[in-house]
């Protein structure tokens, strides 16, 4: 399981054997070695990236109607459910890009999307989870976190933000939490996307040389970028100590934008077919309504 390392033919071997989508990229349980997964690997995709591209666009018509039939049966039959999308992962591997291209092809009125910078003075008086419920789904809806509760465990290891004592016990706090979320009717789709230094490097290079993307550029992002091997390690143990059956990981391989895409809306896809929902019925005789708009 995982995009771990191998050929396109063990791929294409995965997909054609009917291996659910999930399933070809969760992450497997058990100590985490991030070195170990491809990232520029295509698993289950339907070929390069002119076909997935276009395979991209029926996908997305897809997870269109489940999101708004999930959305009409909250608002017209009162159903708890909802969808909570994290995507965590270094800086450029692409969190706004989704949040763009995948997220963009859905109704806005089911989505509800946060992206988590720096602690407020207000948030930093909280719990680290106080600001993280605040910014949870409604029934219903599609959420998305730009970044999430991750990053107690993550920027606030590396950058020695709270004490050791305080980040370590933060591991089981996140999965109680998790699995309430769970059982409260909220399917987790988490998704580390994983890039590669090289890549890295030259994405905020192009972003240095394309006045567009200088708005996106960030001095710090270097500092950060020193730090890479720490955060590495970082996000392994997350992923590791994470990695529940309610709230499993899934570590996309992000070098190839197009691919990141079509697996998180994979992904989405799935998840939303798991809840099965459905165009709730008008509570009203179809016949007599017809007569009456006819006559009006």
């Amino acid at each position: 399981m995982g995009a771990k390392k191998k050929g396109k033919k063990g791929a294409a071997k995965d997909a054609a054997k009917g291996t659910p989508f999930r399933e070809l990229l969760r992450c497997p349980p058990g100590p985490v070695d991030l070195s170990g997964f491809d990232t520029a690997a295509t698993p289950g995709a339907p070929g390069g990236k002119s076909t997935t591209r276009k395979a991209m666009a029926g996908l997305g018509e897809r997870v269109a109607e489940l999101q708004e039939q999930l959305y009409a049966c909250a608002q017209a039959e009162g159903d708890e459910r909802r969808v909570l999308l994290v995507l965590q992962g270094m800086d450029t591997s692409g969190k706004g890009g989704v949040v763009k291209h995948v997220v963009g092809e859905l109704n806005p009125y089911g989505c509800q999307v946060k992206s988590f910078k720096a602690p407020t003075k207000e948030e930093l008086r909280h719990d680290f989870l106080w600001r993280i419920r605040r910014a949870l789904p409604q029934p219903g809806h599609l959420g998305v976190f730009d970044r999430s509760h991750y990053e107690d465990v993550l920027i606030a290891r590396v950058r020695d933000l709270v004490p050791r004592r305080v980040w370590a016990r933060r591991y089981g706090t996140i999965n109680r939490f998790e699995e309430r979320l769970a059982s409260d009717d909220c399917t987790i789709v988490k998704c580390f996307l994983h890039i590669s230094s090289e890549k890295q490097k030259d994405r905020l290079m192009a972003r240095l040389e394309d006045p567009a993307k200088h708005w996106k550029y960030n001095p710090q992002d270097v500092e950060e970028r020193l730090l890479w091997d720490d955060y590495q390690q970082a996000y392994a143990t997350a992923l590791e100590k994470c990695n529940t059956e309610a709230a499993p990981w899934y570590v996309i391989p992000s070098d190839r934008k197009w691919y990141r895409n079509y697996a998180i809306m994979k992904l989405l896809m799935e998840a939303c077919e798991g809840l099965d929902p459905h165009w709730p019925p008008g509570d009203f005789d179809l016949d007599t309504e017809k007569a009456r708009v006819g006559d009006s």
